[in-house]
């Protein structure tokens, strides 16, 4: 997720010394990904490079660098002597960002606000540092005249491919785009709100729709209310292979929510609230308006994972999200297996 452009421009903009902490290499076994980050300022850390002693002693050199004004990559056996037992080797990039903000995170911002997808493209050097942002067609934060056209053609190769993160030797390529996780949660009662909290948590688009009025209070950054007289209408709001979870105040509403999903014939998920009896009556009615049995058969009700039966919201959210995650993991790994859309037959 890339919540901390937004902290860690803040921070900058406010004068506030902060270091940038990332992932920058993996050997073996290590908690978080090439890309994961967190910001440390002298009274705080924000976000997590995977906790335990990696993250303390992470937070400890940040916090030695903030007067400092040169980017440091350190690495961290994760064996016995850190009281880890991954076993991996960890490299960490520390880049203090301090005196304002800088020009990069500055057009970073602006261009994440835009949606436009970009890469950052870091040098780890001592000797001859640098980073810059690369879109399609632009480069941000440096002079044109100044660009590594190999540096840029590296960082394009990336956006182009859909990489995750990755290093090349002394070269960082960190895509920031939008994610493609995209869910509307329809109903905003306790259930709702329930799951729309879990899910906010993960790196996806949330569009969180009811039609009474003044129901929503403090959003998370990744979720977008709507407060609508006409909930249906949403639907048609959201791009092919979506998720969507349908647990309004009204089985009526519901119904009418899920035809209109079931109809678009392009969605990754169409999960009802509900019991097994309610799922009849629903599919009793979607037979005699002429709804094919094949589609009935892709509306999931009851929604969440087995095994989990509680009906506290809370756990209702947690057993959905995992249901929806555990799906969009078999989407990833697909699209990572069989790139460019092309499928063997029965996937």
């Amino acid at each position: 997720m890339n919540e901390w452009i937004e902290e860690l421009s803040d921070l900058s903009a406010a004068g506030e010394p902060a270091v940038l902490v990332t992932v920058a290499g993996i050997r073996g076994s290590a908690p978080r990904e090439i890309g994961a980050k967190m910001i440390v300022t002298a009274s705080e850390t924000i976000g997590t490079i995977g906790g335990g002693q990696l993250e303390y002693q992470s937070t400890r050199v940040a916090a030695g660098m903030l007067s400092e004004d040169r980017l440091a990559l350190r690495s961290f056996p994760l064996g016995s002597s850190m009281g880890q037992c991954c076993g991996g080797v960890v490299e960490i990039l520390f880049e203090p960002v301090a005196g304002g903000l800088p020009a990069w995170l500055r057009d970073l911002a602006a261009l994440h606000g835009q949606r436009e997808p970009a890469v950052i493209a870091t040098r780890i050097s001592q000797s001859s540092p640098g980073k810059c942002v690369v879109t399609a067609d632009r480069v941000f934060g440096v002079d044109e005249a100044d660009a590594d056209d190999a540096l840029i053609a590296a960082a394009r190769a990336t956006l182009e491919d859909g990489t995750a993160a990755w290093r090349k030797v002394q070269e960082l390529f960190e895509p920031v785009v939008m994610s493609d996780f995209n869910i509307a949660v329809f109903g905003a009662g306790h259930v709702g709100a329930a799951v729309v909290n879990t899910l906010s948590g993960l790196d996806c688009n949330i569009r969180w729709v009811d039609s009474r009025r003044n129901i929503f209070r403090a959003l998370p950054a990744n979720v977008r209310a709507i407060e609508t007289p006409e909930p249906v209408l949403e639907v048609a709001a959201l791009p092919p292979d979506s998720y969507y979870l349908v647990m309004t105040h009204s089985h009526a509403l519901d119904f009418d929510i899920c035809d209109r999903i079931l109809r678009r014939g392009d969605a990754r998920y169409c999960g009802l609230i509900g019991s097994v009896s309610k799922r009849r009556r629903f599919e009793k009615r979607y037979r005699q308006q002429g709804v094919p049995q094949a589609v009935i058969d892709t509306l999931v009700c009851p929604i969440g994972v087995d095994g989990i039966s509680g009906k506290k919201p809370a756990e209702i959210a947690v057993a959905a999200a995992a249901e929806l995650l555990r799906i969009q993991e078999r989407k990833v790994n697909s699209a990572a297996e069989y790139p460019d859309n092309v499928h063997p037959i029965g996937h």
